[in-house]
C-alpha cells in the first residue's frame, strides 16, 4: 500500500510500525493514535506517537520512513500526502510512573502494529487529564472504555490512579464511564 490522502490513521499506523519492524526498529504506537485505533469511530487523531524499544543506527529508521513518503522536519516526520504527523517521544515506553513491558500486536497478512492495550491506552489518555488538565484526554478514555468495556481493567487503572496521587480525578472519569461517556466538556 501506498500512503496517501485517503489513508486512515490505522492504515499509516500499520506501514510505519512495519516499515520499523523490517529495519530491525520495535516501535509501539502510544498517545491519541493508540486511542483512535481502539475507538476509531469516536476519536481521532491525526499524529502517530511512537516510542521505540529497540533503537538501531538512526539512519535506518529514516531510511525506512523515507521510503514511505515520510521527510524529518524538526522533532516529526512529514507526509506530502497525508495528514498524519509521526513522532518519536523519547521512551522508556511507560504511563505515569509504571514502566509498560507488555502491548497488544496486531497483524494482517503482511503487517503488524504495537500499540498500547486498551487499559494502558486508557491510562495514557488518562495520564494528560491528570498532569495537563487536558479534557479531551478524559473523552478519549471514555471513549476507550466504550469501545472495549470488556478489555479495560478499572481496577487496575484504579490502583495505577492511587500511586499517581489522582484517585479524586479517576473517580471523575469513573462517572463519565458509568454515565455512558457523557462528552466531559
Amino acid at each position: 500500500m501506498t500512503i496517501g490522502r485517503d489513508s486512515s490513521l490505522r492504515e499509516v499506523a500499520f506501514e510505519v510500525c512495519t516499515a520499523l519492524d523490517a529495519a530491525g526498529v520495535q516501535a509501539v504506537l502510544s498517545g491519541g493514535g493508540a486511542a483512535t485505533v481502539h475507538a476509531p469511530r469516536a476519536i481521532q487523531s491525526f499524529d502517530l506517537d511512537f516510542i521505540l524499544t529497540f533503537r538501531p543506527p538512526e539512519n535506518e529508521a529514516a531510511r525506512a520512513l523515507e521510503v514511505l513518503g515520510y521527510r524529518r522536519e524538526g522533532v516529526e516526520y512529514r507526509h506530502l500526502s497525508s495528514p498524519f504527523l509521526l513522532e518519536f517521544p523519547r521512551g522508556p515506553l511507560a504511563v505515569g510512573g509504571d514502566l509498560i513491558e507488555d502491548w497488544e500486536t496486531l497483524r494482517t497478512a503482511d503487517q503488524l502494529l504495537h500499540l498500547l492495550t486498551p487499559t494502558d491506552s486508557c491510562r495514557d489518555r488518562l495520564s494528560a487529564f491528570y498532569h495537563f488538565a487536558d479534557r479531551s484526554s478524559l473523552k478519549q478514555a471514555c471513549d476507550v472504555r466504550a469501545a472495549a468495556p470488556d478489555r479495560v481493567d478499572l481496577e487496575v487503572i484504579r490502583e495505577w490512579s492511587d500511586r499517581e496521587g489522582r484517585g479524586e480525578a479517576f473517580e471523575e472519569f469513573l462517572r463519565l464511564v458509568e454515565a455512558g461517556g457523557i462528552d466531559p466538556w
